[in-house]
């Protein structure tokens, strides 16, 4: 790689983890290691410091590298999936009787790992709207260990003060983590901002083509670091050598994805915006989004992600998404292809109707992820879902 200039964000995107080793045979791409152990010619010397996959592997090293300096971090650590790295990190700094402040409007699938798994363990969670820094602040108690955020949320978009946040929970001594996935290390990079642990679950934009599953934390705090990486050995929560081959060449193009993204997420926002089936657009790039100024301080482009408040409730909801062809109806996010999802009955179904509703998770609310088609498809595609 070139000394003295700091590299750019796609260069090292297609680079960084995948230097050829002409020690060897110069491969372009890393080779997939498949080797389930390493073999020594010393009993107390791992050839290459390598033992075991589960432990460590060529290829999930090579991956670890390149998130990492995607993210920022001076570490990278990658898992089997986005819910595997974060019981991770969380079993590596919680104890029983520990406190969590979290957003609360979290990815349903976090709030039933917290409630229904860990609160099991005697841990207690607080939940907050992080737009107000004050009530983070607020909701800190003694034995608070982890302030939890998301921005922009899932699925309401809302975008909260991160550099404002992690002031707060760095002076109160905890672990500010921000699962930093809707807008991908190209758009946001939260450990700039003050945040201990960025979370992902790479399976959405770094992997890009809805073909693996896989999640990581990158962090520069080398002691938490080597606490996570004994767990994440201990606990075996670990991607395929065939994974992270996958995640390799997905990132590659993340910032040419992230650019198209965020181009036809603004121009499917602005369509839905003016469309009179529609009583509310959240997307951080409208003029009408309340956090739009921070948003862009923060990001580099408001991103793929966006949901729509529909009129008429969950029968027009239906009849809307059963008429879309280009839009596949799926969970999930971040790929090339566009999906849309009912929130209230498809990612968010595990929450109380109760709560979604507090929340305004409403029936008639539709989270959409943009491709990377040509956005007057996708547009015409939704006008004729529409009529």
């Amino acid at each position: 790689m070139p000394k003295g200039r700091a590299l750019g964000f796609g260069t090292r995107a297609v680079h960084t983890g995948e230097e050829p080793d002409f020690s060897s045979f110069g491969d372009v791409n890393a080779p997939i290691h498949l080797s389930s152990t390493f073999a020594r010619r010393e009993t107390g010397k791992p050839t290459a410091g390598l033992e075991y996959s589960r432990t460590g592997n060529p290829t999930r090293l090579a991956l670890e590298k390149r998130l990492a300096s995607l993210e920022g971090a001076d570490h990278a650590l990658a898992f089997s999936s986005g819910m595997a790295a974060e019981t991770t990190l969380l079993m590596s700094v919680l104890s029983k009787g520990d406190h969590v402040v979290a957003e609360n409007d979290l990815y349903g699938g976090t709030v039933r790992l917290f409630e229904r798994t860990l609160a099991k363990f005697g841990v207690s969670f607080t939940y907050v709207d992080s737009r107000r820094p004050e009530a983070v602040e607020g909701a800190l108690k003694r034995n608070t260990r982890v302030v939890w955020l998301e921005s922009p949320t899932n699925p309401l978009m809302h975008v909260c003060d991160l550099r404002k946040i992690c002031a707060i929970g760095s002076s109160a001594g905890a672990v500010t983590v921000v699962d930093n996935t809707f807008a991908s290390p190209f758009l946001q990079n939260p450990l700039e901002l003050g945040a201990t642990v960025v979370a992902h679950s790479t399976t959405k934009f770094i992997g890009g083509h809805s073909d693996v599953i896989g999640g990581a934390l990158m962090t520069s705090d080398s002691r938490l670091y080597e606490s996570v990486k004994f767990n994440q050995n201990a606990i075996g929560a670990v991607p395929s050598p065939f994974d992270c081959y996958l995640l390799l060449r997905g990132s590659k193009t993340l910032h040419l994805r992230m650019k198209r993204h965020s181009e036809n997420a603004a121009a499917v926002a602005e369509f839905l915006f003016r469309h009179p089936r529609f009583s509310a657009v959240h997307y951080p790039g409208l003029k009408s989004h309340p956090e739009r100024a921070l948003a862009m301080r923060q990001m580099r482009m408001p991103g793929g992600m966006l949901s729509a408040e529909m009129k008429g409730g969950i029968k027009e909801v239906e009849r809307f998404l059963s008429r879309l062809r280009l839009f596949s109806v799926a969970e999930s996010l971040g790929g090339v292809e566009s999906l849309v999802e009912h929130p209230a009955t498809m990612t968010h179904a595990s929450l109380p109707k109760e709560r979604r509703e507090s929340l305004g998770i409403g029936d008639g609310l539709v989270r959409f992820s943009v491709g990377v088609e040509d956005a007057e498809d996708l547009i015409a595609d939704l006008r004729a879902a529409l009529r």
